[in-house]
């Protein structure tokens, strides 16, 4: 039988400092996978504090957007709007030759970041992230756009296990207040004639593929979506789900779970974190119509949630039908 290494109190490897391509300090170890762990155990690296490194880059974030300003709006923005921007305020102010900060849904060519001629950054949030947490890696992104030359795409990178996330960047007491678009045109805010081929290509595509949305103006973080066989509301909402499936299957049960005639809620799905419920809705109906029995609805599942009583046998069966059409996103 082989003998045991001698397991000594592990302490933090020695980091040093790198300065990137994008002139970012990040922590790089001092060694490489396989070499001894700079703590003492005797152990590679990466089966000691490598592994918790890893980890730390890996391991998923439930709720990235939790702290933020508009948490609903930013998954909404993330995983249901097709064309939507936001401008962002930054805790410290903007940086010299920083006009400003715009949160889009996407980007041409699906560029994580752009620093456009005039110095003002775009942030693309629905790109795909090397790590588990959103958060983190969006705010690598943005630093990074910061800093970029005028006139630059920012491509992506992995960010540092213990590197600032977008709470860290963000201020808190800023309003969130998402601008939904029919396309894309805001890539190019001058003449869309005056893009690059590959742009112009690009928003061609996008603007094909993006489904009409609404957000509606009575209720949070409720969206409209038109569909060829069926419209959509899909509203993303904040209370811990255990208590909202509890409060939608109590309204389910008792009939009143529709926004009107010939609407039906179908289900929900997770994303980061939050409970989305989808409605269908006729396709004659439109985001206008929707806004008075939402705002109703509403209502009715405020007092739901209120309620603490034990599920009855109707509203337990409506509960686990929900569940059972729950889909996980993110």
């Amino acid at each position: 039988m082989a003998k045991k290494r001698p397991q000594t109190k592990a302490t933090k490897p020695q980091l040093k400092n790198g300065a990137g391509a994008t002139g970012v300090n990040e922590p790089v170890p001092v060694v490489g996978a396989r070499e001894p762990c700079p703590c003492g155990s005797g152990r590679r690296y990466k089966a000691c504090h490598g592994r918790a490194a890893s980890h730390a880059l890996t391991e998923l974030v439930q709720r990235p957007f939790k702290g933020l300003p508009g948490e609903c709006d930013w998954v909404a923005l993330r995983e249901l709007v097709p064309a939507a921007t936001v401008e962002l305020t930054l805790k410290d102010g903007l940086p010299e030759g920083v006009p400003s900060v715009t949160l889009a849904t996407v980007l041409p060519m699906a560029w994580p970041a752009l620093r456009r001629d005039d110095g003002s950054v775009l942030l693309g949030l629905q790109n795909d992230t090397p790590t588990g947490d959103l958060s983190r890696d969006l705010a690598a992104t943005l630093q990074r756009a910061l800093e970029a030359a005028p006139g630059t795409p920012v491509t992506t990178r992995g960010a540092a296990a213990e590197g600032v996330r977008l709470q860290d960047l963000l201020a808190a007491d800023a309003a969130f207040e998402p601008t939904v678009h029919s396309g894309f045109e805001f890539w190019v805010p001058d003449s869309a004639e005056q893009a690059s081929p590959e742009v112009a290509a690009s928003l061609e595509r996008a603007n094909a593929a993006a489904i009409p949305t609404v957000k509606l103006a009575g209720v949070d973080a409720a969206y409209w979506c038109e569909t060829p066989e069926k419209n959509h509301l899909r509203w993303v909402m904040p209370h811990p789900e255990e208590r909202l499936l509890d409060a939608l299957a109590r309204l389910h049960a008792a009939g009143s779970s529709s926004l009107g005639e010939g609407t039906r809620l179908v289900g929900s799905f997770r994303a980061h974190g939050l409970v989305v419920p989808v409605w269908d809705l006729p396709s004659g109906m439109g985001a206008e119509e929707c806004e008075k029995p939402a705002a109703e609805f509403a209502e009715r599942l405020a007092s739901a949630l209120e309620s603490d009583a034990p599920l009855t046998t109707e509203e337990r069966r409506a509960r686990g039908g929900l569940t059972n059409r729950q889909v996980t996103l993110g």
